[in-house]
């Protein structure tokens, strides 16, 4: 089968389409023929730490149908139409635990399908899981075009924030984030986060934070929050470190600061992330609530042009990877 694989170097690893046998089910797992699958930032990322070790096949999401059933599997069959999260999914074929996997609604798209998986479950893990998010809460999403912060954006509307708000530093994305459930939008090439967060909640602050960019927002992020507030990271875009942290305000506000990532998971943990998303959003999913915008497909055979593409960080919504 074709996979894009990712090969180790001195300076970072490489991407490079090859011929590898297709995966064979054990006997508690599920085969499925992947028709497309999604691209996110991350595997950009994971590629350029790739210095040293074996190959690896890059992709963690994915959408296709199934074509091989174990014989200890129960709740699926072959021709089932699934899209999931798991290692390896920019790829031909690749096997998947049954916990790891959701319907398809028959209305929806290989493309579709194969752009929910990955940042629909972090968004539900950040903003529900670790964020606990309540109907009436405010919240606030920086970085929100892109996939993840999109996927907080509806994610947080359709289960009844009151209040949401997101930032971009362009105006044309956060006039278009309106369209998905902003409330609220800030430009931050023009406007200060804190004061334009202030003025939006009546000097209250925000319930919740969804944060992807980091160190350089990072005092600012904990600035904004009200009383009992929750700061959730995903991600470093604007680095690793920040200067100082107020204790007093952390103390006073009773504030929670928390690192979310799937890197230190359990096998377990991150399989329980995927159901509990599947709980909460694929009704949503399937009336058409949660559906991500394209911004543009690519074939496999072209998953570099795709990486780049990403890389420069002017897409909304969301790439995905067409299976030859």
């Amino acid at each position: 089968m074709k996979a894009a694989r990712v090969l180790p170097g001195a300076d970072g690893g490489r991407l490079e389409i090859q011929d590898i046998p297709a995966p064979k089910p054990g006997p508690d797992e599920v085969l499925v023929r992947v028709r497309a699958s999604g691209v996110n930032f991350g595997e950009i990322k994971y590629m350029r730490e790739h210095r040293t070790g074996n190959p690896m096949t890059a992709g963690v999401e994915f959408a296709g149908e199934v074509v091989g059933v174990g014989d200890q599997v129960r709740g699926w069959r072959e021709g089932d139409r699934v899209m999931g999260h798991g290692r390896g999914c920019h790829a031909q074929y690749v096997v998947a635990a049954p916990l790891a996997l959701m319907p398809i609604p028959d209305d929806a798209s290989w493309v579709d399908a194969a752009a929910f998986p990955n940042v629909f479950i972090t968004a539900h893990d950040a903003l529900v899981s670790n964020g606990e998010l309540k109907a009436g809460d405010s919240v606030y999403i920086n970085g929100a075009s892109g996939g993840v912060g999109m996927a907080a954006l509806m994610t947080a509307k359709a289960l009844g924030a009151r209040l949401a708000m997101v930032s971009s530093r362009s105006a044309e994305k956060l006039e278009r984030l309106a369209a998905y459930g902003a409330d609220v939008g800030i430009d931050t090439s023009r406007e200060a986060q804190v004061e334009a967060i202030m003025a939006g909640t009546d000097g209250r602050g925000v319930d919740l934070i969804v944060d992807t960019i980091g160190g350089t927002v990072f005092e600012d992020n904990v600035r904004c929050l009200a009383v009992k507030g929750r700061l959730v990271n995903l991600a470093r875009l604007g680095g690793g470190q920040f200067g100082r942290i107020d204790i007093n305000l952390l103390w006073m506000n009773r504030l929670k600061l928390i690192g979310a990532t799937f890197r230190t998971r359990t096998e377990a943990e991150r399989l329980a992330c995927i159901q509990a998303c599947a709980r909460d959003l694929l009704p949503h999913f399937r009336e058409g609530r949660l559906r991500l915008p394209i911004d543009r497909t690519f074939r496999m055979d072209s998953i570099a042009d795709a990486y780049a593409y990403i890389a420069r960080s002017q897409h909304m919504g969301k790439i995905v990877l067409i299976a030859d």
